[in-house]
């Protein structure tokens, strides 16, 4: 509750009372409301038969009783039979519970879980704003990441090796053969290759296997020269696989320096070639799908998967653990920016105040009525004595003031029609 108020919302106080409470609320009430009636009832006794002033008093208290009474048989009347008698109409709760369960129903979802209303209620309540200002405070955007923190290490710790294997195994290798990716694939390659996003990659390959031919120029002659034929001489073998390395360098060089250079010309237009054969020739289609099956049905496909999810667990976890590590350390930081944004721009709080809204408005149209049912669904369980104690519990205290109401309108009631009639 208290946090729920630090971020700006009000909490009703009676979400924080207790059935107790409640009890010795209404325990208090009808003891005023019997008492009353008892009062009257002495005052009717000590008053009986007088005239003058004290008539128009034993007037009042007659009538105060009969009010109290009347009103006293009809709040009863609602939870249960007045004393213990089988009156018709009476024990209305336990009686008509499910009917009531119902009726309580319809009532929330045509005036509570309406999309008007859900949105007017949404909008107003301004919650982006409230949260971004709750959320750019340090320590309010620490404490949340620390929750998070926590849920998640718990999640990722119960996740087992086993568990990740069944995945692989009948979800996920399953699914990928059963869909045909090499139209997918086609067309992912031809917006890589046509915004050029591959040139990077390929920049990084070259300048690698440059410097790997530089680092290893006597494995490269020595590869070479093994290869040679058994008849000639060694040092023509020495001279013609030191000159192969120099001309791969070079051409290597060439490539790395040059990005308009026939190699990656001609790289371009294969993948060009390859990414339109994969969505519309169908024997190139066949080979990859031939490709796809083959690789998915290798058993370390599954061993491969584990591996990599132990490697990111392991990092994520290592991560989490340390609250004063980067991970942590940035989320606060983008969470701190986040409310810091949200509050300066107020184009931005009406956005997300519209989502907001927007989301509870769906769910209200599309689900009001299955959430609404919670209410009759719950009813339906209780027995009637059950329901009846309970919604006693909760509405009785009110009810007593009818009963105190009667008291004193009977009262003034009594006295009035005392007067008209010595009038009369």
């Amino acid at each position: 509750m208290s946090e729920l108020r630090t971020i700006g919302f009000t909490v009703p106080e009676s979400l924080g009372g207790s059935d107790a409470v409640r009890r010795r609320g209404l325990r208090q009430m009808r003891t005023l409301a019997s008492g009353l009636l008892v009062i009257a009832a002495i005052v009717y006794a000590l008053t009986y038969g007088e005239s003058g002033a004290l008539g128009y008093v034993n007037a009042g208290a007659e009538a105060a009783m009969v009010g109290a009474l009347a009103d006293w048989f009809a709040v009863t009347a609602i939870f249960k039979h007045p004393l213990g008698l089988p009156i018709p109409h009476t024990a209305l709760i336990p009686k008509r519970k499910d009917a009531l369960g119902v009726s309580l129903q319809e009532f929330v979802t045509d005036n509570f879980l309406n999309e008007a209303v859900v949105r007017e209620r949404v909008e107003s309540a301004r919650i982006s704003l409230r949260i971004g200002r709750w959320i750019a405070d340090p320590a309010h955007a620490r404490r949340v990441v620390d929750i998070g923190s926590r849920v998640l290490r718990d999640g990722l710790s119960r996740i087992s090796d086993e568990d990740v294997a069944a995945i692989v195994r009948e979800v996920v290798v399953p699914r990928l053969k059963a869909e045909e990716l090499s139209p997918a694939a086609g067309q992912a390659l031809g917006e890589i290759v046509r915004d050029g996003a591959h040139h990077g990659l390929v920049d990084i390959g070259v300048e690698e296997l440059h410097r790997w031919l530089l680092e290893n120029q006597e494995s490269v002659e020595e590869m070479v020269a093994d290869r040679a034929p058994w008849w000639t001489p060694h040092w023509v073998d020495g001279r013609i696989s030191s000159r192969l390395y120099r001309e791969a360098l070079a051409w290597v060089d060439d490539v790395r320096a040059d990005p308009e250079h026939q190699v990656r010309q001609s790289l371009d237009a294969f993948l060009v070639t390859l990414a339109d054969d994969l969505q519309h020739d169908p024997a190139t289609q066949a080979r990859a799908e031939a490709l796809k099956e083959r690789v998915l049905s290798q058993p370390q496909v599954v061993d491969v998967a584990i591996a990599l999810w132990n490697g990111l667990r392991h990092a994520l976890l290592d991560s989490l653990d340390e609250s004063a590590g980067m991970l942590r350390t940035r989320l606060v930081a983008i969470l701190c920016e986040t409310g810091e944004r949200i509050v300066a721009e107020p184009e931005l709080q009406v956005r997300l105040d519209r989502m907001a809204s927007d989301t509870a408005a769906f769910v209200v149209t599309n689900y009001g009525s299955e959430i609404a049912t919670v209410i009759s669904e719950t009813v339906n369980r209780w027995d009637g004595r059950e329901a009846s104690r309970r919604i006693e519990l909760h509405v009785g205290r009110d009810l007593q003031f009818i009963r105190i109401n009667g008291t004193v309108v009977g009262a003034l009631a009594g006295v009035t029609i005392h007067a008209f009639s010595h009038l009369l």
